[in-house]
Order: C-alpha cells, then structure tokens, then sequence
C-alpha cells in the first residue's frame, strides 16, 4: 500500500519558517516534519511515497536527492567527479515526488498525483504538517473492515487556551486546561481511500475538504477512526517550538520507531 503525503501548500501562518522552505521540510530535532511522518508510516512498514509538491518544491526534491548523501559516508573523486557512497546508512524508501502546481488545492494534488498510485488499491493520505502515534496497522484493518470509500482519522484537538467553567448564571466555577473529549473532534489526516473516491475530486482547484469529503460523508461513504492518542499539527511557530520541546526532552509521543 502507498502513502500519499500533501507537501505543496504556502504555510503562511508559519511564515518565520516558510518564506525560505516549503513547510514539510521545516525541521523538528534536526530532521524534517515529513521525515517524521514518514517515519511513523514505515515503523508500520509503509515505505512507498508519493510525495505531492508544489511551493518550493524543488527543495523537497533536493532533499530526497541529496538525503543517501547527508547520512552517509562519501568519497569525491575531484580528478574525474565520481562520487561513491559508503555505509549507506539510509531507509529503504521508494520515494515519488510529484509536482502538483503552486495554486493546486488539496483535493487537485490528490487527483494530479493519483497517475502514481495502484488503481486497483488502496492507498493512504496524510497532511505534511501533522504527526501522531497513530496505529496505522488497526486504521487499515478498520478501514478494509467496513469497505466504504474512505476512512478519516478523527482526534480531539489539542487544547490551546483554558477553558472558562460556568453556571446558568455566568458565575465562574473554575477553570479547565483541555477540551473534553467527547465535545467535538475533527480531522486529522491519516485518511485510507479507496481509488474510487477521487472521481470526487473535479480538478486541480478542488479543496479536498470542501466538495469531496462531503459528498462522501453525504453518501455514507466516509467513516471516522477515533485516535485517542496524541496528534500534533506543525501550523504556527508555537506549535513548532512545542513539538521541538518534545523531541528535545526525548517524550515525542509520535517518535514510534524509537520504542
């Protein structure tokens, strides 16, 4: 099975970070957030890519062109320009980097990029910014088990701001540091489609968000896993200084391949 990963968009509200790379190659401990989301999929043994790019994408290839280089020992041959690679210390990834435009939307990078994946199976999707503990084995089973069109990992999300507890009469009861659980969840990427699903997508100016996932909910097609777990998404600085701060003290709960 295949893993699409969406890489192209702006990230403009991470902008100290984004107006000199692309968002997915923003790093946290050292390596790029897709690195990390990557990693996740292939601790599940997941390693087959499909990379849609599109701002700054050039740097994604670069980076993947370059990765077996940067880990490994290299000799330069500066008489003749040969170049051998020692101790290849890399993973054993296949790693497709489409390019989807700079203006594509979400649902548009999905059907650009869809000439790369298997027509006769299903395939994963996931958001280059967010990253979580996810079961990837027990998304997929669930997902194969109930045989709708897609599967949408649901999560509550990560509280921002403490929440104001209060009476019929607004008198303040006290203070609560995290939304319940059971209040609302919302989507977190770690989609399982069915190949069938991206007829629903119109063209590249398609949000995947919008029309696609609401026709499918619309038809039954479109079921929740729920993901009690953490889940982080890289939107702000704040956010990426909290999941450095993870990383840094060794606790990233989304760091699997390292239990």
């Amino acid at each position: 099975m295949k893993a699409m990963i969406l890489a192209g968009g702006l990230g403009t509200r991470l902008a100290e970070e984004t107006t000199v790379r692309p968002k997915p190659l923003v790093e946290i401990g050292g390596m790029p957030i897709i690195w990390h989301i990557m990693k996740i999929y292939a601790h599940h043994g997941i390693i087959d890519f499909v990379i849609c790019v599109g701002h700054k994408g050039e740097m994604i290839r670069e980076f993947f062109q370059n990765y077996a280089m940067q880990k490994s020992d290299v000799t330069f041959d500066l008489g003749t320009g040969g170049v051998h690679i020692h101790n290849q210390r890399t993973e054993d990834w296949r790693v497709t980097v489409v390019e989807t435009g700079a203006d594509s939307m979400t649902g548009g990078r999905v059907k650009i990029a869809s000439q790369f994946l298997d027509p006769e199976e299903d395939f994963l999707l996931t958001y280059g910014d967010g990253v979580g503990d996810v079961d990837i084995p027990a998304l997929i089973a669930f997902h194969k088990k109930h045989g709708r069109e897609a599967t949408v990992t649901a999560v509550t999300p990560p509280g921002r701001f403490g929440v104001l507890e209060v009476d019929e009469d607004n008198t303040v009861l006290g203070f609560r540091e995290k939304i319940a659980s059971d209040q609302y969840r919302i989507n977190a990427g770690f989609f399982v489609m069915k190949p069938k699903a991206i007829d629903r997508i119109a063209d590249a100016g398609t949000v995947l968000e919008q029309e696609p996932l609401i026709s499918l909910a619309k038809d039954g097609e479109l079921v929740a896993f729920n993901h009690e777990g953490f889940w982080q998404p890289m939107d702000t600085l704040r956010d990426k200084l909290h999941l450095e701060a993870l990383w840094s003290d060794g606790t990233a709960p989304w760091a699997v391949w390292n239990r």
